[in-house]
């Protein structure tokens, strides 16, 4: 088991884009980790969100780290764009390169361009032990808890499976889960070794950011302390 700490990623999806620099300033001062920026491309899912001058603007006004998700076909093409718009953590799909090769030219890139958190996501129909090859050349793994392209999906259960083989295969680095947390689904996420926890509606939609945060974090924790 990882001893990476807790980190509470809110989706920034789900704030007031007619607001997003109040929204990004009260989310963080609830107690977000890291600030979670879904990018989609309109291809590689069926959703268009959020471009480089818009994290750009984010990152401008934002304290936390930006934990910047790419949910696009080229993301080769943007390695030099999002980490200059401010990305901490740059995620690519495993799904779109496929094999060890390509990932790795995708790797490469986003460190060429000094970005400090290298990540790899997978789908939840996505075999886990296809990323076996690379792991050790990533620094976190985001394990997909529903299908990408919209907020506000139900948590998919056996997604967990793939974050206990993660560990189990001795991956020390964060393990990121995204897609239907809440405060029943964040504990399981935890106790099964996803240290890093997105958090869209659940979070936004709450009367108090900073309880709901608050009270993620402490589940977690105890989940965590109960499998170590």
């Amino acid at each position: 088991m990882s001893d990476t700490p807790i980190l509470i990623s809110p989706s920034l999806l789900s704030c007031d884009f007619a607001n997003i620099e109040r929204d990004v300033q009260a989310i963080e001062a609830a107690g977000a980790d890291w600030l979670h920026v879904d990018v989609m491309d309109g291809h590689f899912v069926p959703n268009l969100t959020i471009g480089p001058p818009l994290v750009k603007a984010i990152g401008g006004v934002a304290t936390k780290p930006l934990d910047v998700h790419l949910m696009i076909t080229n993301p080769l093409d943007f390695a030099e764009a999002y980490a200059k718009a401010g990305a901490h953590v740059l995620t690519f799909h495993w799904e779109v390169a496929r094999s060890p090769e390509q990932a790795r030219e995708v790797i490469a890139a986003f460190r060429q361009h000094g970005v400090p958190v290298v990540g790899v996501s997978i789908n939840p129909d996505t075999p886990v032990e296809e990323l076996a090859p690379i792991l050790g050349e990533v620094d976190l793994v985001l394990v997909m808890s529903v299908f990408p392209g919209f907020g506000g999906q139900s948590f998919i259960e056996d997604t967990l499976d793939k974050v206990r083989w993660l560990r189990a295969q001795g991956f020390q680095g964060h393990v990121e889960m995204d897609g239907g947390l809440n405060a029943e689904t964040l504990p399981r996420c935890a106790e099964a070794g996803a240290n890093a926890l997105v958090s869209g509606s659940a979070i936004f939609k709450s009367p108090d950011w900073t309880a709901c945060i608050a009270d993620f974090r402490a589940k977690a924790e105890k989940a965590t302390a109960h499998c170590s």
